[in-house]
């Protein structure tokens, strides 16, 4: 089988337990650096499909915006094209996805989508052939919201099977290297919003804790300007989030699917912070998992509450969860069955026009 992945950070991670199982050439194609090294050692070929938008770049109008769209999408197209790519494997809510499916698409490659966020999905997965979701509920609602129903419940997280068993560096040495072993760290992902930032250090800095912020995809010069106490630190540069958030006492976090499955499967303490998607699939999973979900003005109660995650089931979940991915690959006879199309993917185009 010739399998093409097309993902981003968080996403790749999910995928990685699947193609572990699966026997196959892989084509990987990602505009994430970091995605680029997590899956090279998985991949036959891998090769970039454009640059991230990033959170701090000046605003683009909606003809720029699908003008580099657009250029991307054909990047991708030349990349499957050619290559007799039996299946297209995506996942999550990042732009990726939406290059990947309108490549596939147009080649009439069989399309296989893993969907974790119901509430803001990317409107191509419409064109998906096949769905997977983490629970019924899921399956349920994109049925309600959207009219899709060629969708299969593998029950759980496959990004949680990648959590529990990568490599994680001695706590010894991270406290050696920053000097204390009494630290949190402020995450702001991808459910953060630039003019949230100062109010999110404000409040963060009323704790009596030594304090790591990882910027992630904002620029360090920006974040920095806020922080006006000597116990918060901006951590610059690529991190191994992972083991540093393994080794922290707790975690605030402004992110989506990935930081929660993290935390939960490291059973970390942690608190999620509402970030602008007010409705969204990662706080249903965080607060099932025992991780409170706040305002970042609720931080300085929460801490005093915060409780390891329920971690063990997610794990296992996880495994079997990207078993049941793996034996999707194999079995072509699901990719027969309709797609929701143009119907379902202008419910999804107005429901993301919430976010907006």
């Amino acid at each position: 089988m010739n399998l093409a992945i097309v993902a981003e950070t968080a996403p790749a991670k999910t995928l990685i337990p699947v193609i572990e199982k699966v026997d196959a050439d892989i084509l990987s194609l990602t505009h994430s650096d970091i995605a680029m090294d997590l899956l090279r050692p998985y991949s036959n070929e891998i090769f970039p499909i454009g640059e991230s938008r990033g959170r701090n770049s000046a605003k683009r109008s909606n003809l720029t915006i699908g003008r580099l769209v657009l250029q991307d999408a054909y990047r991708t197209y030349k990349f499957l094209k050619n290559r007799n790519i039996d299946l297209v494997l995506t996942c999550g809510n990042a732009g990726d996805v939406r290059k990947g499916i309108m490549a596939a698409k147009k080649l009439n490659i069989p399309k296989l989508h893993m969907e974790q966020d119901v509430y803001n999905p990317i409107e191509m997965i419409a064109y998906a052939d096949v769905i997977t979701v983490p629970n019924r509920d899921a399956k349920k609602k994109l049925r309600k919201m959207y009219d899709i129903t060629n969708t299969v419940n593998i029950k759980g997280y496959p990004q949680a099977e990648y959590v529990g068993r990568v490599p994680l560096k001695d706590p010894n040495n991270i406290y050696e290297h920053y000097g204390t072993d009494d630290f949190y760290i402020l995450f702001l992902g991808g459910d953060t919003r630039s003019e949230d930032i100062p109010n999110i250090i404000h409040q963060v800095e009323k704790l009596d804790k030594i304090i790591f912020i990882v910027p992630y995809r904002f620029d360090v010069k920006y974040v920095s300007q806020f922080i006006t106490k000597p116990h918060v630190y901006l951590i610059e540069g690529n991190v191994d989030l992972i083991s540093l958030m393994n080794a922290s006492k707790g975690i605030f976090y402004c992110a989506g699917m990935g930081v929660t499955i993290e935390a939960g499967a490291l059973s970390v303490p942690a608190v999620k912070l509402l970030g602008f998607h007010t409705q969204h699939a990662s706080n249903d999973l965080a607060k099932n998992l025992g991780i409170q979900v706040v305002s970042a003005y609720d931080i300085s109660e929460a801490v005093n509450n915060m409780r390891a995650p329920r971690g063990k089931l997610l794990i296992k979940n996880g495994i079997k969860a990207s078993g049941k991915v793996a034996e999707l690959t194999r079995d072509m006879k699901l990719f027969e069955t309709g797609c929701g199309g143009t119907s379902s993917l202008r419910k999804i185009w107005n429901q993301r026009k919430k976010y907006r």
